[in-house]
């Protein structure tokens, strides 16, 4: 891979695309995905030709001043000859397939967004990490890691579904063949939601487990995997967002998957603890880390677990522009004896992609 910087030079970025092609360009979608993408619109000089929605959302309305489109609307009037973009997330089979449906009618990009921070990854800081990413690159323990980490490398900068679909893989595969949880697991869940990755965890271990600590900072979210783990044994539910020490943070208010931290006095105030605090010195044998961008900070607060026990590691590496470097190398530095792995599960754009340390 050392030799291929110039090959990512030479890819042309969706941005480029649309702003240079002939054709209108669509945002497909409203919402906060759809305000990030009219900023970057006016920032690469794309003049956005319109938005469109799903023909059963449009209510005759508009969004941010424009009108919102019916799909159906659009193609009558041009047929196949415009471009879209995709504005939010889609991590379910219905609605993946339904745009891989409008991807073979027309030209579709998902451009890729950081979820938290500013920013976007471009050529230039791809560039500008270019050691960084051989070296993780050279880290990695098995061909399709290599694979995935290349194509990530591609598509953050093309935005093409054609990349983001040939690295894609089931989660499945990745704790079957690389976690390998057995049936004695510590497990750490720290950004548990509502309880949805400690049942998957219990999945792959047939039910059974030494202990379980779940983190999560969001009163109603919280209220829900209370409900999840009611009458399961051994298990700690901690309200408290997993951090580097234990102190008090403010957060946006919100009942989703996304509780954004902030430094302003405006907010919902949150317990946050270090996972080292909360386990005193005793061992843990799995962690997870999907903490919407404060990966970083989580992996801090856990860093005597980590040196001394050697868990098993599962990392989100998207929210944040940079995580794609920063964090892989923040876990070697802790424990260079780890193997490192990446996989990409369904999901567009690449919002589901996890390093994985055993």
């Amino acid at each position: 891979m050392c030799n291929e910087l110039e090959k990512y030079m030479d890819l042309t970025s969706c941005w480029e695309y649309m702003r240079n092609t002939d054709l209108p360009v669509f945002i497909y979608g409203m919402g906060d995905g759809c305000i990030k993408l009219l900023k970057w619109f006016e920032e690469f000089s794309i003049p956005c030709a319109g938005i469109f929605a799903s023909d059963e959302f449009v209510r005759g309305h508009s969004f941010q001043g424009h009108k919102v489109h019916r799909l159906s609307e659009i193609e009558q009037a041009l047929g196949d000859e415009f471009v879209t973009a995709l504005a939010f997330g889609a991590g379910y089979k219905e609605l993946i397939d339904k745009i891989d449906g409008i991807s073979r009618r027309h030209k579709v990009f998902v451009p890729e967004m950081p979820v938290i921070g500013g920013g976007l990854f471009t050529k230039e800081l791809l560039k500008k990490r270019w050691n960084d990413a051989v070296s993780i690159y050279n880290m990695l323990c098995d061909d399709k890691s290599k694979q995935v980490y290349k194509g990530l490398l591609e598509y953050k900068i093309t935005g093409e579904l054609d990349v983001l679909r040939r690295i894609t893989t089931p989660p499945e595969e990745a704790f079957l063949n690389i976690l390998k949880l057995g049936r004695s697991e510590i497990f750490a869940d720290l950004g548990a939601y509502t309880g949805d990755t400690v049942l998957q965890f219990l999945k792959f271990t047939g039910g059974e487990y030494k202990k379980i600590y779940a983190f999560e900072p969001n009163s109603r979210n919280y209220r829900k995997l209370t409900e999840t783990v009611s009458g399961m044994k051994n298990i700690t539910a901690l309200k408290a967002a997993a951090w580097d020490c234990d102190c008090e943070i403010r957060f946006l208010k919100g009942g989703g998957r996304m509780a954004k931290v902030i430094d302003s006095k405006e907010g919902t105030v949150a317990q946050a603890r270090s996972l080292d605090s909360v386990l005193e010195g005793s061992s843990c044998t799995y962690i997870k880390y999907d903490v919407e961008g404060e990966e970083k900070r989580a992996i801090e607060g856990s860093e005597k677990t980590i040196r001394q026990y050697s868990p098993k590691l599962s990392v989100a590496l998207y929210h944040r522009c940079e995580d794609i470097f920063d964090i892989p190398l923040q876990i070697y530095k802790l424990n260079p004896n780890y193997k490192f792995y990446i996989r990409h599960f369904p999901y567009y754009p690449a919002w589901d992609t996890n390093l994985f340390a055993v």
